[in-house]
Formats: C-alpha cells, structure tokens, sequence
C-alpha cells in the first residue's frame, strides 16, 4: 500500500498537473484524480503528455470516482453512460483499475427495500460497464448514526451490509472503499479488516474521530487527520490491511476545519506527516 493524496479530500483546490507536482513534493506514492479532467489533457495534449507527467514525478494515479451520475434522475444517468467505456479504459491504460463511490445511509423518500432495488437499477451497469475494462467499483457505506436520524429510512451502513449490496450488484469486481472512521462509527473494531479477502478492499480512507464524543454522536464531515485523536485505532487498521496483502492507496479524508485554515501546501504537508505518522505507529517501513 502507498500513500496517495486527495487534494479535494483537504480542501485544496489544484489541477491535475499541480496535485501531481504536490505529491511529489510532499512524498505521496499517488493521487487521485478525475477521470473527466485527464480525459481533457489527453485531448488536448496526449496520453504519452500525461504519462511522462506521473513518471517525471514518480507518482502513479490512485483512484477515481466513476463518471457517470447514478444519484440523479434518470435522464442524467443514461447520458452518462455511454461514456463510461472510453473513460475506464483510459484510466486502466494509465494505471488505475479503482472506481469508488460513496453511499447514503438513509433517505428521505425511498424505504430499505425500494431503495435497494434503486442501487441494484443504477449500479448494475455503471459496475458491468467497469468490469468490461478490466476495472473495479469500491462502495464506501456511512457509519454515523447522527446522519441517518435525520432522514426518514435507514439504509446500508455497516461492512457486510455493503459486502452484500456488492455481492448482489452480481458483476465480480465490485468491492469496499474502507474507510476506518466509518468502521468506528459503525461500532466495528479494525480487526474485522483482517477478514477480508484482499480482492474484496478496492480503496482505503484513513482519518480519526472527535474526541469526547461517541460513535453515536460522531458527525460525517467533523473529523480529524489519521492518529491526530487516538480515538480510532490507526495502527491497528493499518496492521490488518498489510496483514491481508493491500497493496493500493491509502487516502486521508479528515474533513478538518484546522486544515481547511492552512494553506494549500502547508495542508499537503501535514497530511502526508499524518501519513507517515500511521505507518510508524503501525511498525511499518514508510514507502520511497
């Protein structure tokens, strides 16, 4: 596994040529990136451009979100995806294989089992249109309970809830984007990471919770830079997935009002210090 930066992820707004230069800067093995923007540069420029940008800078691409709209109406998703081919066989070309997207954990106007059949409807074919170019889609649930109290039905926000909405999308590449603050908001320890088959773990997310506050009282966008806390058990989650073999990016989402008030590369710096920080509390030789 390797350190990878989401610039978005902090709050930090750069192109994919700046993210690219940050991350070599500051030590990253990767980024993640949009698929719709390196679509752009390679119209304008060329692939090879944009292969020599990631090799002059020894970084590789992470993961990216699938391009196609599948939470709108149902216009918005069909128009979609017809596209959906080219731009996962371009990011495969480059060297990504990881497509992951989040789930809502509850909803105002669908109950549990028409919601269901809706993710079933929309993710069948953003899945199968993936596995044709030899890409994977990692669904990422929501732990906190403060998020589904406000909506009207609960929806799937545990790991084997996800597991199963995986497993019955019935496509073989659909897998988890774990992320430890919702295994801790979901009451699960990191050591039911240790359980998982490796192909089953597509992106990882790393962060930390409030402290002084409950799993129950843990809000979604209040967080906290990896191992900043102590509330989540950082060297532990990072113990299970070298355990089981992960070998993909590792990524701080910590959605912190402190590093949103820093500047951009002062952000980039203290999350790749989080970073580093992870992997020495877990015993881990740091790579590069």
């Amino acid at each position: 596994m390797y350190p990878n930066l989401s610039t978005g992820a902090i709050s930090v707004k750069a192109t994919f040529a700046e993210a690219v230069e940050l991350a070599a800067r500051h030590g990253f093995g990767g980024i993640d990136f949009s698929i719709e923007e390196v679509e752009t540069i390679v119209a304008d420029k060329s692939e090879a451009h944009v292969r020599k940008l990631l090799g002059d800078a020894g970084v590789r691409l992470g993961a990216w979100g699938p391009p196609v709209n599948w939470r709108a109406d149902e216009a918005s998703w069909q128009a979609d995806l017809p596209h959906l081919a080219r731009r996962a066989a371009l990011a495969r070309e480059l060297g990504s294989d990881r497509s992951a997207t989040w789930i809502m954990p509850a909803d105002n106007d669908r109950d549990f089992d028409t919601n269901y059949a809706f993710h079933l409807e929309r993710l069948g074919p953003v899945a199968e249109g993936l596995a044709a170019q030899g890409c994977r889609l990692g669904l990422e649930w929501v732990g906190p309970k403060t998020v589904r109290d406000a909506r009207r039905y609960s929806f799937v926000h545990t790991l084997d809830g996800m597991l199963k909405l995986a497993a019955d999308i019935g496509t073989g590449n659909v897998g988890l984007l774990v992320d430890i603050f919702h295994l801790y908001t979901s009451h699960a320890d990191v050591s039911v990471v240790r359980d998982l088959d490796v192909n089953q773990v597509v992106n990882v997310h790393v962060n930390d919770a409030i402290a002084g506050l409950s799993p129950d009282e843990q809000l979604d966008l209040e967080r906290a830079l990896p191992g900043e806390t102590g509330v989540c058990d950082i060297a532990g989650f990072m113990q299970a997935l070298a355990a089981i073999g992960y070998d993909g990016p590792v990524t701080v989402e910590p959605f912190s009002k402190r590093l949103k008030e820093m500047s951009p590369e002062n952000a980039v710096r203290a999350t790749a210090d989080s970073l580093r920080r992870s992997w020495a509390l877990a015993g881990l030789d740091f790579p590069g």
